[in-house]
């Protein structure tokens, strides 16, 4: 075989496993669970959400969010992730509503 054919093969592997390390992350999940408490007290477990996009909560909303996953979390009051008022809830930890106040609708992932 010669150097010119071996290094074409080389470069061509090279190319494909980028090209795989790049899409790779499209599909990818958080790692763990998502729970969360709706105002009319319905529990709800999400496991392993997608760290892409916004994902939309119960219509009634959320008074009680506990991250189990391994990234951290943005909660949201409006149904398409912004507005103000979001709350950053870290892996590993739990968050509720303050009294009095809009539940939220919709969360992210940071990744």
């Amino acid at each position: 075989m010669s150097v010119r054919r071996r290094l074409t093969t080389a470069t061509g592997a090279v190319l494909l496993t980028l090209a795989v390390a790049g899409c790779s992350g499209l599909g990818r999940t958080s790692v763990g669970t998502i729970k969360y408490e709706t105002e009319r007290e319905l529990l709800v477990s999400v496991t392993s959400p997608s760290v892409n996009g916004c994902h939309r909560l119960a219509p009634s909303g959320v008074t009680k969010v506990q991250n189990n996953s391994l990234d951290d979390i943005i909660m949201y009051r409006t149904r398409n992730c912004d507005g103000p008022n979001s709350i950053y809830v870290p892996t590993n930890s739990a968050n509720w509503i303050a009294p009095d106040t809009l539940p939220w609708r919709s969360y992210s992932v940071v990744h």
